[in-house]
């Protein structure tokens, strides 16, 4: 099939705001798809920390809005132009860019000029299959398409858009890891895919958290040794922080050795001012890097490494139950009680 696609009806679920049920709305497939375009049937999306704190108020969104930005589907038909064929399984970024402006141009195609954001746009603003939490999703020309093996599970598969892909922008941001001593802040699935991910490219893995639980399963992921908050943590080469607390992230500053190099990922949200002494900065060498969305082989690198790695380490016990698309706001209520685990929304059910 090529880029005639119209006549099908689909489904999604509508978000209109905090406070707001999800609704599930039925909308007729585009009439054809432009030049680069792909369609997309959603087999599993998973529910992100992110879309909780959006639907808890605690960032901004457009409404009314699909959300979801980690899943994995099956083509349905692609225009002249896309990277993929119908039939492929596929996951796909977070992020679509334009390619031409400055920011691309230099390699900074994650945070375009005409950056659109795949789970962040508005139902009305002309892309309306524009998330996960939809039976299919559009994907315009400047996303990054993956194709993923048949016998990736979907739970292990869905998380790569945004959790694992990540993890390969902060470890791409980092000096090389074979020997290092790395130290990872937070082991929600972003830490112990960190460490896993660290642990395999022969670092020295430590993880610091403060629920046991989450220490129990960084060990289980390859971390080396655990710490709680508060445990002296120092000779560092490499500190990711993951959690977005700020008494974690100036841990994470204080841990590193000369010549250290701290990687920020958590910090997403407005919080307090970390205190930093600007001389041991100096004298030290250190260098410190904040990491946002992702490069477009950083997806890639994702996918190899759960493609090769899925076996070894436990991710499809990252995620829990499964919901159908009209049971989202009990997945979202799931989600909240049990914030370590990702839930699974099947939007076919």
């Amino acid at each position: 099939m090529g880029g005639d696609v119209g006549g099908d009806t689909v489904r999604f679920a509508r978000w209109d705001g905090a406070g707001s049920p999800f609704r599930v709305v039925s909308t007729a497939l585009p009439a054809r798809l432009d030049a680069g375009e792909v369609l997309v049937e959603v087999e599993l999306a998973t529910i992100c920390g992110s879309d909780l704190h959006t639907v808890a108020g605690h960032r901004p969104a457009p409404t009314p809005t699909v959300l979801g930005h980690e899943q994995v589907g099956r083509v349905v038909a692609a225009a002249p132009g896309a990277p993929v064929r119908p039939g492929d399984r596929v996951v796909w970024s977070v992020t679509v860019s334009c390619g031409a402006c400055p920011r691309c141009t230099r390699g900074l195609e994650h945070k375009c000029v005409r950056l659109r954001k795949f789970g962040h746009e508005p139902v009305d603003g002309g892309w309306t299959l524009s998330g996960g939490f939809a039976t299919h999703a559009v994907l315009p020309a400047g996303t990054t398409i993956v194709p993923v093996p048949e016998d990736l599970p979907d739970v292990v598969a869905a998380p790569a858009s945004c959790a694992t892909a990540t993890v390969a922008a902060m470890l791409d941001a980092a000096p090389p890891l074979p020997g290092r001593r790395v130290l990872v802040t937070g082991a929600g699935l972003l830490g112990v895919t960190a460490a896993a991910m660290c642990a395999t490219a022969g670092a020295e893995v430590t993880v610091s958290d403060p629920d046991p639980a989450r220490r129990r399963l960084a060990t289980r992921f390859g971390a080396d040794r655990v710490a709680a908050p508060g445990e002296p943590l120092t000779g560092f080469d490499v500190a990711l922080e993951l959690s977005g607390s700020a008494t974690a992230v100036e841990g994470c500053l204080a841990a590193l050795d000369v010549g250290g190099h701290a990687v920020l990922a958590g910090s997403v949200s407005p919080g307090p001012p970390v205190t930093i002494a600007p001389e041991r900065f100096v004298r030290n060498l250190l260098t410190v890097t904040g990491v946002h969305n992702y490069r477009p082989g950083h997806l890639r690198r994702a996918v190899a490494f759960l493609t090769g790695h899925a076996g070894r380490f436990p991710f499809a016990e990252l995620v829990g139950e499964r919901f159908g698309l009209a049971e989202l706001d009990r997945a979202f209520a799931a989600a909240g009680r049990s914030p370590a685990l990702r839930q699974a929304v099947e939007p076919r059910r």
